[in-house]
């Protein structure tokens, strides 16, 4: 049996297969609610054979969206398009998540494929907040810096997101402490330039963060997995890097964290990432040997074999997939085909005459 295709049990949930669906934005709901376009994208990547489906960014609060097409759990009106959502990825035997966010002061802006840029009063634009009053670039807005009352409610709208979710039905929560938004900007020094308790050490730059996990461990039930994506590393001198990976590590498994999710950069416009195949594998590896917490491996697998080296090898126990997964959402039924894997990822009856 493939390892990549061996099952993996967390509490109550199993995942039939070690390839997960990453957290990808869509940019195409409207004041926060999954539509038929999110229904089929993520259904058609359960159907596709995953082992675990994640649903994208979902800010907990308004303001807390990249841009106004992004999902929202803000409010008890979300839940049932979430369930609907949910329930139809289980049907097909994947495992259901969600990656809950706030996108801080990389929000108020507009899709990608208008440029990215910030929304103009016009357009809508609305305060961005963040640790300190510190833009991401020259030509993004000021945040506003977060009163320690405004944290405190923060905390609070993660934990009442995580409560929908679970009525939602969903199997896993995700937390989103990466790639620049609002729990990344309180762990980096880059962008954290705080002299209160939530700033200076790292002991206060992790503060909130661990803060938002503790709150949530315990409402979000004890047999359901919590995932932390986390970037390991700003690849900018004077910024977050791998030894305090470990160290966050270390304290984020205390605080009830199943896996941790290792990317990497995103807090800066000017990083310079080696970008190139398993780039960031080395940052699972090294967390799963040092801290000894499950971990997922990420960044331009496109590879079956690339896939079951990384989980038998031991560098991470799954893999995460994002861009390979938009261009083959069927690409887990092939990698079965070719690692023998076929018990733990086979197609529905309806598509089984092409396999």
């Amino acid at each position: 049996m493939s390892d990549l295709f061996n099952p993996w049990t967390i509490g109550d949930v199993t995942f039939r297969n070690r390839i997960f669906v990453s957290p990808m934005c869509q940019y195409s709901a409207e004041d926060g609610f999954p539509n038929d376009w999110h229904f089929v994208h993520l259904g058609s990547r359960a159907v596709g054979g995953a082992g675990l489906v994640m649903t994208e960014a979902t800010a907990v609060s308004p303001d807390g969206r990249i841009t106004p097409g992004d999902l929202g759990l803000w409010s008890d009106d979300h839940v049932a398009q979430f369930k609907r959502n949910a329930d139809f990825i289980k049907a097909q035997g994947a495992a259901a998540g969600i990656q809950l966010a706030h996108a801080g002061r990389k929000a108020s802006c507009v899709a990608p494929w208008d440029s990215g840029r910030a929304l103009t009063a016009d357009e809508g634009a609305w305060q961005t907040v963040g640790p300190s009053a510190v833009a991401f670039s020259e030509n993004s807005p000021t945040p506003k810096a977060l009163s320690k009352e405004e944290i405190a409610e923060l905390v609070e709208a993660f934990v009442a997101a995580a409560r929908r979710a679970d009525a939602a039905g969903i199997d896993v929560i995700e937390l989103h402490g990466a790639h620049g938004y609002l729990l990344h900007e309180f762990q980096s020094p880059l962008s954290n330039r705080r002299d209160d308790e939530y700033g200076g050490s790292l002991e206060n730059r992790v503060r909130f963060s661990l803060e938002v996990v503790r709150a949530v461990r315990k409402v979000w039930p004890r047999t359901k997995p919590l995932f932390f994506r986390i970037s390991a590393n700003d690849w900018e001198e004077g910024g977050w890097d791998m030894e305090q990976t470990v160290q966050f590590a270390h304290w984020l498994k205390a605080e009830g964290v199943d896996v941790l999710d290792c990317s990497g950069g995103g807090n800066t416009p000017t990083a310079r990432i080696p970008v190139g195949p398993g780039y960031q594998t080395e940052f699972a590896a090294r967390v799963k040997q040092e801290v000894g917490i499950a971990t997922g491996a990420v960044g331009m697998i496109t590879d079956p074999v690339q896939a079951e080296h990384i989980v038998h090898s031991g560098q991470a126990d799954c893999v995460l997939l994002a861009r390979e997964l938009l261009r083959d959402p069927y690409f887990p039924l092939r990698a079965a085909d070719e690692l023998h894997g076929k018990d733990n990822a086979s197609p529905p009856r309806q598509y089984a005459r092409a396999f």
